[in-house]
């Protein structure tokens, strides 16, 4: 099992692709294998940041006035098909077309009409009356004749001139205020288009920036999976070991506790050698000792010279004889330490650090059997990193590629002309702050008119007598019909041409806009490029739905359709090579060292053991204990003493002398003889105690060494074969997540359009709301002022003759 298979040199694609999964190495799997880490790679793309905008409503007051009143003009709905009439087959020649045009602009003529009547009958009416006036005739004379009713009419001329003038007042307000207004939002137009402009370009530099994080993901991808290659040794061995400590650990565990056992027992066996040594040795010196007084107690009493010896004989003689500790008898351990000479020989702890050193080592042996593989195959993913690159740059091309369009010009053309734009505003707000003027003009002269003539007339006065400031009050009268008459239809040519223009942009473009029929338009008259047929997608995409969509902030893979032409689960998909990679990694095997747990005559050894222990008795020791132990002298030299009371001086003090050393022999008994004995037989029974566990010991580490040995040489390969396999799946499970993680950022987070509808709404809004709504209310301000002139001009000069000063007086009474 140590040779390593290299990856077949198949077809250019299948190799280096294959090579690329063939690195993902050595695989686990099991019940107890580490969980495969492949689900961390992969966070959300980061988002850009856009330009906010906040819609702005211009001339609000006006505009519902404004889109009444061109909502009456324009009654029709948007003409899409006529539009595209027009664009197709417009011809001055076409008639029937062009009764169509005037047909649905019939309001804007009837309009264009009044204007113009007003612009040609103004100036000549006002010429007419100039000269009549001039001439005496159509109440140029300076004559006013006194009628009963003449201050009645006067009263009803002024009030009628002051509602006329308030009504213009109130128009000129609203032209000073549509001016302002007309005049901030082309002010802050360039502003919003440079945002704007700013944002798309953020948009399109930010959609081919997602697309590189997702390939340089990729490479983070290849380079975790490089990573986990290099560090397969501990990865895959770390496994197999966590494999194979189900069966190691039960070994080294009865191992090391049999070894502790061992050490244990002949701590033990030496310490009982001890112990039966120097019980021998008290015992033999006590044994002699009492053996000497015997027979020093049978000399005396056998004395010749013994007075009283004959009687007390008989009844002493058979106590002296049993004067004796018995037999001397010990266990024999003699085979006990044989087996135990043998075991140790066997060195138990060499062979734990033995398995330990094994077991440790399988990491590096996984790595030692690996190296070419891993060397080899690291240098095919640098190659695949290319070719992953590659494939996702030549799908998404289209995408990647939007970073070219010039949206930088046109923010740059924005503002290179900023100043030129503010330059004509600025000239456009003053002339229209000029036409403001002369309207107000006309109203001052009418106010003047209103306060000065009032206050200088005295009813009663002679018209030839009237006061300068009644006459001053009539004059101004005259000067506001003339400023009337001599600036209004210039006026008027101004206020026709704007409610062609801002009327018709009201109808054609606003209207239109803010009820999608604009788009419907711009999709029918193929204008703009069919986007289907440029992107190759089956369904139609109409810019009506681009809007919406990118309106709901929808990414461009879903606004676009691009899942009808390019199909990223081909783009990301590697089953196609799973196969060959999987039979090329099976042929990759893994070798580790044969390990031998005992040998054959360590394992007899142990088996012997068992018998030897069960050779060595205690209850000799407890017998001896038990006979020793029913030995008392004292009462032999109590007997020697109360016998000696009958004989001889000399024999009493020689029997009282035995009866003190046979008190002396029991004083040594019972102090010293007795408590080694005991000691003796607990050193023993421990013995025997640890000998049943190590008997214990012996079983289970044979037993545990049995399963081992059967486990490596049935399962062992398995396994290893399993967890190299799973330790693949693990590595190829980082490409399905990175494969599943990209197909959800392209589809999902790459390229929210919400910029591109937030641009067509803000050119919108300064479209219609910046400019057109001002631009409309100020012709429609203007246009209510000239109106209502034309009554201004006729209360103004009738009501003049009733405070100017006559030539001719008319009598009255």
């Amino acid at each position: 099992m140590r040779a390593c298979r290299r990856p077949s040199s198949g077809g250019a694609l299948r190799t280096v692709v294959g090579a690329m999964l063939l690195t993902l190495g050595l695989s686990q799997s099991g019940p107890q294998q580490t969980p495969c880490m492949a689900g961390d790679a992969g966070q959300n793309l980061t988002q850009p940041k856009y330009f906010m905008f906040q819609n702005r409503t211009v001339s609000s007051f006006m505009t519902p006035l404004v889109e009444s009143f061109l909502q009456t003009v324009q009654p029709y709905p948007f003409p899409i098909d006529l539009i595209l009439k027009l664009v197709r087959e417009f011809s001055l020649t076409n008639s029937q077309l062009i009764k169509e045009v005037m047909l649905h602009e019939v309001g804007f003529l009837v309009c264009a009409i009044f204007g113009i009547l007003y612009i040609i009958l103004m100036p000549i009416i006002g010429i007419f009356l100039a000269c009549c006036r001039c001439c005496g005739k159509c109440g140029g004379t300076m004559h006013q004749k006194q009628t009963p009713s003449i201050h009645s009419s006067r009263r009803c001329l002024y009030w009628c001139t002051i509602a006329v003038t308030v009504v213009i007042l109130a128009g000129n307000v609203c032209m000073f205020k549509s001016n302002k207004d007309l005049n901030v939002g082309v002010t802050q137009s360039p502003t919003q288009l440079n945002k704007t402009t700013r944002n798309i370009q953020t948009f399109i530099t930010s959609v081919p920036q997602q697309i590189h994080s997702v390939v340089n993901e990729s490479f983070t991808t290849i380079d975790r999976i490089a990573s986990n290659l290099h560090d397969i040794g501990p990865q895959l061995g770390s496994v197999i070991q966590d494999r194979f400590r189900g069966h190691m650990d039960p070994v080294l565990r009865s191992l090391r506790l049999l070894n502790e056992g061992t050490t244990n027992f002949s701590a033990q066996l030496q310490e009982l050698n001890s112990f039966l040594t120097q019980h021998r040795t008290t015992m033999n010196l006590l044994q002699r000792d009492i053996t000497t007084i015997r027979y020093a107690i049978t000399a005396t009493l056998n004395n010749p010279a013994c007075v009283g010896c004959a009687l007390i004989r008989p009844v002493l003689q058979p106590q002296v004889d049993q004067l004796t500790l018995g037999a001397i008898v010990t266990p024999n351990n003699d085979g006990l330490v044989a087996g135990m000479t043998q075991i140790n020989q066997t060195d138990l702890p060499s062979k734990i650090v033995e398995i330990e050193r094994y077991f440790n080592s399988i990491p590096q042996t996984v790595n030692a059997e690996t190296t070419n593989v891993v060397q080899q195959t690291t240098q095919v993913l640098e190659n695949v990193k290319t070719q992953i690159s590659n494939i996702i740059r030549t799908s998404l091309s289209a995408l990647i590629n939007l970073s070219d369009v010039p949206t930088q010009l046109y923010a740059d053309t924005i503002g290179k002309h900023s100043s030129t734009i503010e330059y004509a505003e600025d000239i456009r707000y003053k002339l229209c702050i000029a036409l403001c003027c002369v309207v107000g003009l006309v109203v001052m002269c009418n106010i003047l008119g209103l306060v000065l003539g009032p206050l200088g007339l005295k009813p009663k006065t002679d018209p030839t007598m009237r006061s300068c400031m009644a006459d001053s009050g009539g004059t101004f009268f005259m000067m506001s019909a003339g400023f009337s008459f001599l600036f209004s239809w210039l006026m008027m040519v101004l206020v026709l041409v704007l409610f062609l223009l801002g009327g018709h942009g009201h109808t054609l473009v606003c209207r239109p806009w803010s009820s999608g029929q604009l788009f419907q338009l711009i999709d029918s008259s193929g204008l703009v490029p069919n986007i289907s047929q440029v992107l190759g997608v089956r369904s139609k995409i109409s810019i009506a739905h681009l809007y919406r969509d990118c309106t709901a902030n929808q990414t461009i893979w879903k606004t676009l359709l691009l899942h009808e032409v390019i199909d990223l689960d081909q783009v990301f998909s590697t089953t196609q090579y799973v196969g060959d990679i999987q039979r090329q990694f099976d042929a990759m095997n893994i070798e580790l060292p044969t390990i031998t747990f005992l040998r054959p005559e360590v394992r007899e050894n142990l088996r012997n053991l068992s018998v030897i222990t069960n050779e060595m008795n205690s209850t000799l020791i407890t017998q001896q204990i038990n006979t020793v132990s029913s030995i008392n002298l004292n009462t032999s030299a109590d007997a020697l003493v109360n016998a000696g009371t009958g004989t001889d001086p000399p024999t009493q003090t020689r029997l009282q002398n035995h009866a003190d050393d046979l008190r002396q022999f029991q004083a040594r008994i019972e102090t010293t003889l007795i408590p080694q004995m005991t000691q003796l037989n607990s050193s023993v029974t421990v013995l025997r105690t640890t000998e049943q566990e190590m008997e214990a010991s012996v079983v289970v580490v044979l037993a545990n060494v049995a399963a081992a040995e059967d486990f490596f040489n049935t399962d062992a390969a398995a396994i290893v074969r399993n967890e190299s396999s799973s330790f693949l799946d693990c590595q190829l499970a980082h490409f399905d997540h990175y494969n599943v993680w990209a197909r959800h950022m392209i589809t999902e987070q790459v390229g929210f359009c919400k910029p591109v509808a937030e641009t067509v709404d803000v050119v919108g809004v300064i479209l219609c709301s910046y400019l057109l709504e001002s631009l409309n209310a100020f012709w429609c301000s203007l246009g209510w002022c000239l109106f209502f002139l034309i009554p201004s001009i006729i209360f103004t000069i009738k009501l003049a003759k009733y405070y100017r000063k006559m030539k001719l007086s008319d009598d009255y009474e």
